[in-house]
């Protein structure tokens, strides 16, 4: 991420390169000594700097890190806890974590498994040697290094020595599905084999892809890591045994690390070397900047345009969130699994093109009326005369969806079930107020956010934005607006809501609804608001629709306008390539949108330095296009696929579909395959580099004459499509013909 215009441009002597990611304890930064050495600073923040028991904790911390080195640690290079801000640097760890590893391409297998397990027992050693106990062994907190695992954020351990903690009485610290029994009933009798009780369990995750007490809220998470056995299956039977004596409630009858070392190595042998099953290669896309790893039992593919070795550290990151928890209170750092991507099973195939499906997925189907477990009844779609115009969007473990005239609901993403459906449309604005439209915007820190308009049968409504909690449905806020000149957009952190003039723009949190800033527009100009990499642009179009449209540049922190270009007046941008901005140009002045373009031309923009070049197309082409992975992909009405280099404008690739009236297709990186929809529910799949045509379904909803776009959602080796009726499914890419069950 960009450095904010507010940030230091050096700490201690590193000169800061780029932002590493920020939490609720402080910020960390890329950055670099004057012999060029790369380094992780975290910066407290300037609020917690002045708490005398906060900085007291930051410099335990330091103290505790600083007595650990090892080949399977992070260290400490620099430090200074007494200044303004305190500060401490770390190695820089090019790596992503456990709980990506395992998020993004399953459980792990043979050579890997084996490798971490006696990395993580070595890591222990020389963390234990030192007198420290980590006391939040997670997968967030194991980076998965080329050269082996780190195991890093010592934010919340402490010296073995040390009998006198910085914690309050009752406070208890860790992450429950990783916690051992004592750390919730008596934080004191905390020490080492309380870590050997943690790796088992991070283990055991690592090998099935769930926890031993997985449960489906932390209350009975820690119920389980207390009182009931650990759920195994799945664990390969010779370390199965070894991780049920590391799982015991009784510390004292746990293994000592030493034991530990020589059972790991006996339970999950060395492959033969010679075995060509079992060789590490490397497959290298130079078209896509991709990189792909096949190895020992399972394919390891980066996300487009993530290299290995540029992943940032996020060791440093401490993302600080609290929970209530009986009478005590436990701090949760760093970005915590149980709040990633839904962790996938170890049921794929050695060897196929496609990724597991989340643990507890099965193929099913629903429609946005169907009653729900919470909340409303469908009585508005089920008493409409026209319900549709539907959309969804996938967030964590679940699928959120709203419509015209559906109300804002959540989905299970594993089995469709209805969760919950709000009941924003209450007695005296239901079904007899007409008709209620529920634009999805998006859903961001926990809040799903709907535009809603209400019309009565004589015309007029009202417009406003509602903010709704993803766990309960009920509403975190709203905001009445006007029913004109409404454009909308969630851009990170901020939700982005123009005035009725169009003119006043205002930044707001998608959580609570407070303003951030406020900016001023240009003008007789209509703007579209979208972001490209990490930043922040307004794309405007002129009312006299001979003059060129204008892109502005706004930061993110303020709203003030740092660039300012012009473009064609039919113009639309679809993103960054190569660096620059890419625009797709068409002949018809006014906006173009991604869902409905007609264009012939490729503008590319350095954003820095304001060049242009244009190159023209062999082509017209008409239809919905996204820009991933270095290039167009451009799906049009009749179920024509294309694409396109937006470098040469060169047509890659066209194949013909089934797939009519396909929203903007989805490109999965991972497996190279493109994904589309039609309105009517048919689903196909493509290979990317080739175009060739891999499967495609029949059609599983009613055809609608619609402004919405099916969608294709990725879940983590699973897929939802939904349908502008308001029909969503899930089908495994794998077995795309298995019957669904009913949500």
């Amino acid at each position: 991420m960009p450095l904010h215009k507010d940030d230091p441009k050096s700490i201690g002597g590193y000169k800061l390169v780029d932002r590493l990611g920020t939490g609720g304890m402080g910020v960390v930064y890329w950055g670099r000594s004057r012999s060029g050495r790369d380094v992780a600073v975290k910066v407290v923040h300037a609020q917690y700097a002045e708490d005398r028991v906060f900085r007291a904790r930051f410099r335990q911390e330091i103290d505790a890190v600083r007595k650990v080195s090892g080949a399977f640690t992070a260290p400490v290079v620099d430090a200074d806890p007494e200044a303004v801000r305190p500060w401490m640097a770390t190695q820089y760890v090019p790596a992503s974590s456990l709980a990506e590893r395992i998020r993004d391409h399953g459980a792990l297998r043979g050579r890997e498994l084996r490798r971490l397990a006696l990395g993580l027992v070595e890591a222990l050693q020389d963390i234990h040697r030192a007198g420290v106990v980590h006391r939040d062994l997670k997968p967030a907190n194991v980076l998965m290094a080329e050269d082996g695992p780190r195991v890093i954020d010592f934010g919340i351990s402490r010296a073995a020595e040390n009998h006198q903690t910085l914690t309050e009485t009752g406070q208890m610290i860790g992450t429950p599905p990783f916690m051992s029994p004592e750390q919730f009933t008596d934080a004191r009798t905390v020490g080492p084999a309380s870590d050997v009780f943690s790796l088992a369990a991070l283990l055991v995750f690592s090998a099935t892809g769930r926890g031993p007490f997985d449960a489906d809220s932390p209350y009975l998470t820690a119920f389980r890591v207390v009182h009931e056995q650990p759920g195994l299956d799945g664990v390969p039977a010779p370390l199965r045994a070894v991780l049920e004596r590391c799982l015991v409630k009784d510390p004292a009858e746990r293994p000592q690390l030493d034991v530990l070392a020589k059972e790991f190595a006996e339970a999950l042998p060395e492959p033969d070397p010679m075995d060509p099953d079992t060789t590490t290669l490397r497959l290298a896309d130079l078209g896509t900047g991709e990189e792909t790893y096949a190895g020992t039992g399972s394919a390891v593919s980066t996300r487009a345009g993530r290299r290995p070795g540029r992943r940032p550290l996020l060791a440093a990151v401490c993302a600080m969130g609290v929970l209530v928890l009986g009478t005590g209170w436990y701090l949760r750092f760093g970005p915590g699994f149980a709040d990633g991507e839904p962790a996938a099973s170890s049921a794929s195939s050695e060897g196929s093109r496609w990724a597991a499906v989340p643990d507890g997925w099965q193929p099913w189907q629903t429609t946005m009326a169907e009653p729900a477990q919470r909340g409303e009844v469908n009585a508005l779609a089920r008493d409409s005369e026209d319900p549709g115009d539907a959309d969804c969007e996938r967030y964590e473990n679940a699928v959120y969806c709203a419509g015209n005239n559906i109300l804002p609901i959540r989905l299970d993403g594993r089995t469709g079930a209805t969760v919950w459906r709000s009941a924003l449309a209450s007695s005296a604005e239901g079904a007899s107020a007409g008709r209620n439209i529920f634009e999805l915007l998006g859903v961001r820190d926990d809040t799903m956010l709907v535009q809603r308009s209400v019309f009565g049968d004589g015309g007029s409504g009202r417009v406003s934005i509602v903010a709704l909690d993803t766990e309960s449905g009920e509403q975190r806020w709203a905001r009445a607006l006007s029913s004109e000149n409404l454009d909308q957009i969630l851009s990170g952190d901020l939700l982005l809501t123009p005035d009725p003039s169009g003119r006043l723009v205002t930044a707001r949190s998608p959580r609570t609804g407070a303003d951030r800033w406020t900016v001023q527009l240009p003008g007789d100009y209509y703007c579209q608001f979208t972001t490209a990499g990490s930043r922040l642009y307004a794309h405007c179009f002129p009312d006299d629709e001979t003059q060129d449209a204008v892109v502005l540049e706004l930061d993110h922190a303020d709203g003030s306008v740092l660039r300012r270009w012009k473009t064609p007046p039919a113009s639309g941008l679809l993103g960054t390539v190569d660096g620059r901005l890419a625009f797709v140009v068409g002949s018809t002045p006014g906006p173009a949108r991604p869902e409905d373009l007609r264009f012939d031309e490729i503008r590319l923009l350095d954003p820095d330095t304001g060049a242009a070049t244009t190159t023209r197309l062999a082509h017209t082409y008409d239809g919905s296009v996204r820009l991933a992975a270095g290039t167009l992909w451009i799906t049009g009405a009749n179920g024509q696929v294309a694409a396109v280099s937006p470098l040469t404008g060169k047509q890659l690739w066209q194949t013909r579909t089934g797939v009519e009236s396909a929203g903007r297709p989805t490109y999965d990186g991972a497996s190279h395959t493109l994904y589309l929809a039609s309105t009517s529910g048919r689903v196909a799949a493509l290979d990317s580099r080739e175009g060739t045509p891999l499967w495609e379904t029949g059609a599983h909803a009613d055809q609608l004459e619609s402004t919405t776009k099916s969608g294709v959602l990725l879940y983590g080796g699973a897929l939802v499509v939904s349908t502008p009726d308001g029909t969503v499914l899930s089908l495994d890419p794998a077995h795309p013909g298995e019957s669904s069950s009913p949500g």
